[in-house]
């Protein structure tokens, strides 16, 4: 029996290497004859950078940068050369020139180790004070490092300031009326903003946003409406926050001489708006981010050989099917003929494919903390009791 163990992260309780590890050691307790092959997940939130990085033997760069709410948070940066990346992921990609004989390199960055909502306590996340900075120090590391392009996943950030914070680390200014400097940019400072100056470096490499959301940056489906709220927007604001995030944006597409539906364009509404903002100032492109990690992980090949396939994260749910992540991997499995079985701590009840199996691994009535914290052994339990 050859077995697909490819786990995303289980949020808050277990990374996705952790996760597909708990797996295999159950595996081989009930079954020590089958053979587990291992393949972390993540389409562009929390993992992405370590998963990409380990799969093709990156370089990690530890940097501090400034946190979604200031301060300096541990982050790092992985830096992958052009011949380790997987042919099909590397068709995706295109490099700056080179400015010695030395090989292309790729800069992996993840948004949320530098402005993710992981890194704040639940009384600290308020999308009208995160700044998005810290990505934007980041992108300039990668930069001093002569990265030849830059891939950044988005997922996971606590952020909705239109990344106007990156671009400040990379060079914009913002003023008010009378000629200062407003610092940070965060959305609660947007009203006195009236004037944008400075220039982001005319030195950037292309840059790759990996993706799976296709908001727009305003509207109904916009990063207000959808995603500020789980970032600790309350109802009463979101009016207030849609209109001032109109008023930037209409403001740097001016600025970038951009026309101004940009901000209708897919996926401009990427974690708070930062794809806008770097899509508008620096020539960013969108790649869809499950697709693009499938591709560096060589997932097709590794769905075709295997018997079974185990997957899962923390809640699977209706969105678990848009497309990313274990709900993807599971509907490509299913369409190959394979058998798949999702463990997850919460399970909420959607319309699922026909021949996927569901699991539960939190025991009935026992409490977040608990569940986060003993996430290991449900799994490790539930897998064996099923397998």
């Amino acid at each position: 029996m050859h077995v697909l163990v490819a786990f995303d992260k289980f949020k808050e309780a277990l990374s996705a290497r952790e996760a597909c590890e708990v797996a295999a050691r159950a595996l081989a307790g009930r079954h020590p004859d089958w053979q587990v092959e291992l393949c972390p997940l993540s389409d562009g939130g929390d993992g992405f950078e370590t998963v990409l990085g380990e799969a093709t033997g990156g370089r990690c760069v530890p940097l501090q940068v400034t946190g979604p709410r200031g301060g300096l948070v541990d982050a790092s940066l992985t830096l992958v050369t052009e011949s380790r990346i997987p042919a099909a992921a590397r068709a995706r990609l295109e490099f700056g020139p080179r400015k010695d004989a030395g090989e292309p390199t790729l800069a992996v960055i993840e948004m949320a180790t530098a402005s993710g909502l992981s890194l704040l306590a639940p009384s600290q996340r308020d999308p009208w004070q995160a700044t998005s900075y810290g990505t934007g120090q980041l992108i300039r590391a990668a930069v001093e490092q002569a990265a030849d392009a830059i891939l950044l996943g988005v997922g996971g950030s606590a952020t909705h300031d239109l990344g106007l914070g990156a671009l400040a680390a990379l060079g914009l200014e913002f003023y008010d009326g009378t000629g200062a400097k407003i610092r940070p940019p965060v959305p609660a400072n947007w009203e006195r903003i009236v004037k944008i100056g400075g220039a982001v470096s005319t030195t950037l490499p292309p840059i790759f946003i990996a993706c799976d959301v296709d908001n727009p940056l305003l509207g109904p489906n916009g990063a207000a409406t959808v995603f500020a709220p789980q970032k600790g927007l309350r109802a009463d604001e979101l009016m207030s926050l849609e209109a001032a995030s109109e008023r930037l944006a209409q403001m740097l597409c001016t600025h970038y001489h951009q026309p101004p539906t940009l901000p209708d364009t897919p996926g401009t509404g990427a974690a708070g708006g930062i794809a806008f903002s770097l899509m508008c100032a620096a020539r960013a492109r969108l790649l869809p981010g499950f697709d693009f990690v499938s591709d560096w992980l060589g997932l097709e090949a590794k769905i075709a050989a295997a018997d079974l396939v185990l997957t899962g994260e923390g809640r699977f749910d209706a969105s678990s099917h848009g497309g990313k992540g274990p709900g993807a991997l599971a509907a490509r499995a299913l369409a190959a003929g394979k058998t798949v079985q999702v463990f997850a701590g919460h399970v909420v009840p959607s319309i699922n494919p026909d021949r996927l199996v569901l699991h539960e691994i939190t025991p009935t009535d026992v409490p977040l903390d608990q569940a986060l914290r003993d996430a290991a052994a449900f799994l490790g339990r539930a897998i064996q009791l099923t397998l």
